[in-house]
């Protein structure tokens, strides 16, 4: 078995018992709810398997789904996130994208700051937006998408650094 594969398997086990554990129990001011999980997709590797990608993020989300008992909000949400992570990142990185050069494990820099930053965005919009599914409640979906998007930005830089690998 590949390393990279066993690496993934063990992230999206990780990353997923911790949402449901820790995470979904969080919801501060009814507007604050972390949702960390997509570190998986946001950290899959550059030049993996895409399909293989949007079909570990439809299982990622229909897990999560399950024990949100949310219709299938979380799937999408984690399937439109990886079949944009190509275009997310050819935004973020430029030609360093080209070239797969990219580790989103190293030290944070404004590109991998904004990649993750657009990621989150684009995840919490399209999961408030189906979570909702009126336009009037607009004014609702655009704070949550910010507050929740603060929280999962901070909560995911203190995760990749956690989980991180030492240079020796």
């Amino acid at each position: 078995m590949n390393s990279a594969l066993l690496v993934n398997i063990l992230r999206f086990i990780m990353l997923l018992t911790i949402q449901i554990v820790i995470f979904n129990n969080m919801n501060f001011l009814g507007y604050i709810s972390p949702f960390p999980y997509i570190l998986y997709i946001i950290l899959y590797p550059v030049n993996g398997n895409k399909a293989g990608l949007i079909f570990s993020s439809f299982l990622l989300g229909l897990t999560m789904d399950m024990f949100c008992n949310s219709g299938g909000i979380h799937a999408t949400a984690c399937v439109i996130l990886a079949y944009y992570r190509p275009y997310i990142f050819k935004f973020s990185f430029g030609l360093s994208y080209e070239y797969q050069t990219i580790k989103l494990n190293d030290s944070l820099t404004p590109e991998r700051f904004s990649f993750i930053l657009v990621s989150v965005v684009i995840h919490h919009i399209v999961l408030f937006i189906l979570e909702a599914f009126e336009f009037r409640f607009i004014g609702d979906i655009l704070l949550r998408t910010l507050f929740s998007s603060i929280f999962t930005i901070i909560t995911s830089i203190i995760i990749i650094y956690l989980i991180k690998p030492n240079k020796r």
